[in-house]
């Protein structure tokens, strides 16, 4: 068996062994990863060009859109050349690189969330001190120590995953690097050191869930005092995008961790892996643009011929 040292590359779960099936991969991925660039694309370089939306609000949703396009590219691309050349290879070094920037990406995108319900809470809750509470230094502080925070837990991790000793071969079950599957290759009881890393990242993590929880209970309660039934409308089609995309992050992800031994077959563990690391990438700009005025009509003065319905 070989050792940390010896391994040059590791394999990646390919998704078919037939080669019309691995071309069809290549086409849906490709198509997968095109649309999240596009809608991405389109929401950063619309709230950075119209001056109407440099407000907190969409300034995270800006730093989220970055996010999602460097987490659809740091698995999407190579899973994507794989298919194409028939191979399954990935060298050490692009597996470490793909292991840092997709839990640093990842981290950033919950940290990012968690910050966005706290400014639709002070929006709706507390909107006299919002300016306040929420000015355009305070947004870049906060901002900044997400990315900071994120970019230190993945060295964190990254560091301590590639440590440890792998001699159970170099096979990952899995299309990209992930670090439960790196230390399933471990033969060292050193791999506790990581699991008892990731443990406590489970509990910042649910730390986070607890505060996105408590700002939509009070969010909701304060929407259910508005009189107006256009300003209960109003409230809450600012904040349901949100929800669904924290919503759609957290449950693909606890689903794919967490499911039952029952169904970890091969096809299953793609199947959710998918859903987890592509499809929520791909589908928040759809999300976070499709009940939003604002960011409609900014899109359509961004692109000539666009046609706004009124």
């Amino acid at each position: 068996m070989p050792n940390s040292s010896s391994i040059t590359h590791f394999l990646l779960l390919s998704f078919s062994g037939t080669r019309q099936l691995q071309l069809l991969h290549f086409c849906l991925f490709l198509a997968i990863y095109l649309a999240a660039l596009l809608g991405n694309g389109l929401i950063s370089s619309t709230i950075a060009w119209d001056h109407h939306l440099h407000t907190p609000m969409y300034f995270f949703l800006l730093n989220l859109a970055v996010t999602d396009l460097g987490a659809i590219s740091t698995t999407v691309p190579k899973s994507m050349d794989n298919s194409l050349r028939d191979t399954r290879d990935i060298s050490y070094a692009g597996c470490v690189l793909q292991v840092f920037f997709l839990v640093f990406l990842i981290a950033a995108e919950f940290s990012l969330l968690t910050i966005m319900s706290y400014d639709r809470y002070v929006a709706i809750c507390r909107p006299l001190h919002y300016e306040t509470l929420l000015g355009s230094r305070v947004c870049l502080h906060m901002a900044a120590a997400a990315w900071a925070c994120s970019f230190l837990y993945a060295l964190l991790h990254t560091a301590n995953t590639f440590s440890l000793p792998l001699c159970q071969g170099n096979a990952l079950d899995q299309f990209f690097c992930e670090i439960p599957q790196i230390l399933k290759l471990s033969c060292s009881t050193s791999y506790l050191r990581e699991l008892w890393l990731l443990v406590a990242s489970a509990c910042l993590g649910f730390v986070c869930f607890v505060l996105i929880v408590v700002s939509y209970v009070q969010i909701f309660r304060a929407v259910l005092r508005i009189p107006s039934h256009q300003g209960r409308h109003k409230a809450f089609a600012t904040c349901l995008p949100h929800l669904v995309v924290v919503s759609l992050f957290l449950s693909t992800g606890i689903f794919a961790y967490l499911k039952s031994p029952s169904i970890s077959s091969t096809s299953w563990n793609l199947v959710l892996s998918v859903l987890y690391s592509v499809v929520p990438p791909a589908v928040n700009p759809l999300i976070y643009s499709l009940r939003n005025q604002e960011l409609k009509v900014a899109l359509c003065q961004l692109i000539p011929g666009c046609f706004q319905k009124q």
